[in-house]
């Protein structure tokens, strides 16, 4: 059990049998009174976010989640198949659990895989990926004041919205937090 005044940002915690991730933390004290801790929280399990508050001197029971370095192998349709580097392990997750992120990942991309009591409820992309562009919009440059842009899209079919110059068969580093384009390789 830990006091609820250690809740920072990245501490998993359980309550009421849910999994729950700190994504902000904030402790209020007002004139008179008890102090209140907010903390929005992420449900590890549905990826739904949402608001709790405690009174200081709440406890709330503490967990750890295990973390393993694993590498993308391939997606079977239903479940990403990944391969643990270190044990050679190959464990499989729902693709649903990426839900949009899933256009991120390509062979051999290392990544994190966070799991409680040996289900996989989290994971961890890198920074950025690099892709390669397979499908470009034709697009000409022409009179503008600022940067003109088009959509491209890569070899797993994420759209990117890129500078005019990029070409298919160019490979670009995007940004896996925004999905942004951050520059050709």
């Amino acid at each position: 059990m830990i006091d609820v005044n250690e809740l920072r940002r990245g501490v998993t915690f359980t309550r009421d049998g849910e999994l729950f991730r700190v994504l902000e933390y904030s402790h209020n004290k007002p004139g008179r009174g008890k102090a209140t801790i907010r903390v929005q929280v992420r449900n590890l399990r549905t990826g739904t976010t949402r608001e709790l508050t405690f009174n200081s001197g709440e406890r709330v029971e503490d967990m750890r989640l295990e973390t393993r370095t694993v590498e993308y192998l391939y997606d079977d349709g239903e479940f990403l198949n990944f391969m643990d580097i270190e044990s050679y392990e190959q464990p499989q997750v729902r693709t649903d659990v990426f839900g949009s992120d899933v256009k991120f990942l390509i062979e051999n991309l290392q990544l994190k895989l966070s799991s409680y009591e040996g289900e996989i409820i989290d994971y961890e992309l890198p920074t950025t990926v690099e892709h390669e562009v397979t499908e470009s919009e034709m697009a000409v440059a022409g009179d503008t004041a600022t940067g003109a842009t088009k959509q491209v899209t890569t070899q797993t079919g994420l759209r990117v919205t890129t500078p005019l110059f990029v070409a298919v068969g160019d490979v670009i580093r995007v940004d896996t937090r925004t999905g942004e384009y951050l520059t050709r390789v």
